[in-house]
């Protein structure tokens, strides 16, 4: 960092303008990508998951509320578990305080892990967090949507970010699925995303990826994400 280049006001605004043209073609790359996304087919939910919630047992169905669009964060949070993932938490971070927002768009967001409704319940209410947090461990769900995997799974082989891993390790990985419900009450599930394709849902990063020393992970072991605490635990 101390070596970087200075100039001059001028240089400086001649290169920003510059690099400026770059950012505006990357924001309609994004604008065509959302779009192509928004264009990908749907499949029907044929299944009737159940979930735990705070109102009790609700179906995929009672999860939109009065929307018709669902988006699901799966929060990793084995049943085993005492506090969910760090890295998780983080994303939940990024939503928390933003689904009124989706809401006037005919979106409602939730959590959902495999953790029992008591854990969730006292998790969410260390971190402060609002959004509702339902229980699926009585479900299929997590397996069936590729983010939760039996030790005999992991053993062999799983399907994760539409990829196959041989031998894998961790039963619980992170991921989004989004569902959309017509006025018949038939639901679809229209796009899921894991791994990378969830960098956007971290506002974190946005703002660090502006900062000058960027995400500036290189050193974090063993993986990029590593310096990640809950909010409660960075200490001083």
């Amino acid at each position: 960092m101390e070596n970087h280049k200075i100039v001059s006001h001028e240089e400086w605004l001649k290169d920003r303008v510059a690099f400026l043209k770059k950012e505006k073609e990357f924001t309609r790359l994004r604008d065509e990508l959302s779009e192509a996304r928004r264009n990908l087919p749907w499949e029907r939910v044929e299944k009737d998951y159940v979930f735990e919630g705070p109102n009790g047992k609700e179906s995929l169905s009672q999860l939109f509320g009065n929307k018709s669009q669902l988006i699901i964060y799966h929060l990793m949070f084995h049943p085993n578990w005492e506090a969910a993932c760090k890295s998780c938490s983080l994303i939940a971070e990024s939503f928390e305080r933003n689904i009124v927002h989706l809401n006037q768009r005919d979106v409602t967001m939730i959590a959902v892990s495999r953790a029992p409704l008591a854990k969730l319940e006292a998790f969410k209410k260390r971190m402060g967090w609002t959004f509702k947090w339902v229980s699926s461990g009585g479900s299929d769900f997590n397996y069936d949507f590729h983010v939760s995997f039996t030790p005999e799974q992991l053993a062999k082989e799983i399907y994760y970010n539409y990829a196959v891993e041989k031998k894998s390790s961790g039963e619980e990985r992170p991921g989004l699925s989004v569902f959309y419900k017509d006025k018949s009450g038939s639901i679809f599930h229209t796009y899921s995303a894991y791994e990378r394709g969830l960098d956007a849902m971290m506002a974190v990063y946005q703002y660090l990826d502006v900062a000058p020393k960027g995400r500036d992970e290189a050193d974090q072991k063993p993986h990029p994400m590593a310096w990640v605490r809950l909010r409660d635990s960075y200490g001083s």
